[in-house]
Formats: structure tokens, C-alpha cells, sequence
């Protein structure tokens, strides 16, 4: 019994529509993305390291120290100059923002929406926050998860004194 690879059957889509790798070949053409050292350096010269990773995640992974969380479904609220819930730190076109997530997809396409947005210098970490640590950067966490108590509650718990 000979074995094929399985084909990749679908939808057709529809004219003009692209696939996220076109998408992401897209976006990372347009910025100019940083490997993880080159990321720290930016941030203490002033850029702002956005984390863009869900609670969560940052939980379960750790965290880069004062990078600003902004998880990814608000970002451009929170960095668009013209908007009433922009951030303080939204203060004009040219800010210097580094976005990071977990390994360096997600962000490519949050920098470039950013760079949509007018802050043409935006950009990410190339292999996201995995890179980061492997690359002996400076982290935080992860959080552990609660530890369940290891006493046994005390024999007269839930009896009512009388």
C-alpha cells in the first residue's frame, strides 16, 4: 500500500482575496523588524516595547520588564493620535513603537496596522518573546498557577460550634 501526501482541498476564494502568509509576506515587507537584541537596545533608548500577547499568555510565559501590555484587539484604539481612548504615551505619528507577542507572527501584522495608522516607525521583535528569553534578555515570570494547599483541612472544618 503506497501512502500520498494528503491534498489541501477547499473553498475556492474569491478574486482578490490573499492567504495570511501573502498577508504576512505583506506586512513584514513594509517594516523593518528587529531581532531581539536590537529590540532591547531600542527600548532603553526610549522606543516603547508593546507586549500585545492576551493576559494569559503573559501569565503561563513571563513577561519583558516595563513593556506596556496592550493586548491585540485594542491596540490601534490605544495608539491612534486622533483617538479619544488613545494612551498617554499616543502622543504623536512619530513614536517609536516595538511590538511583541509570543513568537513573532501576530505582531508583524499589529506593526504594520500601526504603521496604517501613521507611526511609520512601528515595528516587532523577529521571533517574538520565545526569542527574547532565548536570547538571555531580561524577563519576568512566568507566573505559576496557584499550588493547591498541601494540609489537610482541619478535622472540625464545616461543623458548626456550639
Amino acid at each position: 500500500m503506497s501512502q500520498t501526501a494528503p491534498s489541501v482541498t477547499g473553498p475556492v476564494p474569491p478574486p482578490g482575496s490573499r492567504g495570511i502568509d501573502e498577508i504576512l509576506a505583506a506586512a513584514r515587507a513594509r517594516i523593518d523588524r528587529l531581532d531581539p537584541e536590537q529590540a532591547h537596545l531600542a527600548n532603553r533608548g526610549g522606543a516603547l516595547l508593546v507586549d500585545i500577547r492576551p493576559a494569559a499568555q503573559r501569565a503561563a510565559h513571563g513577561t519583558v520588564p516595563g513593556s506596556l501590555a496592550v493586548e491585540r484587539n485594542v491596540l490601534e484604539w490605544r495608539f491612534d493620535p486622533r483617538c479619544a481612548a488613545r494612551l498617554p504615551q499616543a502622543v504623536g505619528y512619530d513614536l517609536p513603537v516595538v511590538v511583541i507577542c509570543q513568537e513573532g507572527y501576530t505582531s508583524s501584522l499589529a506593526a504594520a496596522a500601526l504603521q496604517d495608522l501613521g507611526l511609520h516607525r512601528a515595528t516587532d521583535v523577529i521571533g517574538g518573546f520565545a526569542a527574547w528569553r532565548i536570547a538571555g534578555l531580561p524577563v519576568l515570570g512566568p507566573t505559576p498557577p496557584p499550588r493547591p494547599s498541601t494540609f489537610a483541612p482541619p478535622a472540625t472544618a464545616g461543623r458548626a460550634s456550639h
